[in-house]
């Protein structure tokens, strides 16, 4: 009578097979996942600016610029015309009601975020009607 032999290579080739695939999926995750995720240090944290005068009025330029549509990661960005015209004309009050107020470096700064925003503002407006 024949003696019946059981292959167990086939089991440990599977079973490595497995642990190899299981290394190969974790590394490609690792691989595609952000890198705050990919290390368990927590991420710095990032120095926040010193609330001043010229802290707002670059806050009130970077949201105006947006709405203009020349910031921001989305390709096909328009520009809101009506709240970039809000945010500059919000920029014309600050002006008003601090003329005499503040330094005169705070005031050329001002003015050249004004007319600087006025300027692309007609720009973009010029684009979008032709």
């Amino acid at each position: 009578m024949a003696e019946l032999q059981i292959d167990d290579d086939w089991k440990k080739q599977a079973q490595e097979e497995k642990r190899r695939l299981a290394e190969q999926a974790a590394a490609e995750k690792a691989q595609h996942a952000p890198a705050s995720a990919q290390t368990d240090e927590p991420r710095p944290r990032r120095e926040i600016p010193t609330a001043s005068f010229e802290t707002l009025v670059s806050t009130i330029v970077t949201q105006a610029l947006y709405y203009l549509g020349e910031m921001g990661q989305e390709a096909e960005q328009t520009a809101d015309l009506d709240m970039a015209k809000l945010q500059i004309d919000t920029l014309g009050v600050l002006e008003e009601k601090t003329k005499g107020n503040i330094t005169a470096d705070e005031q050329a700064a001002l003015d050249s975020a004004l007319y600087e925003l006025r300027m692309r503002f007609v720009s973009v407006a010029t684009q979008l009607i032709r």
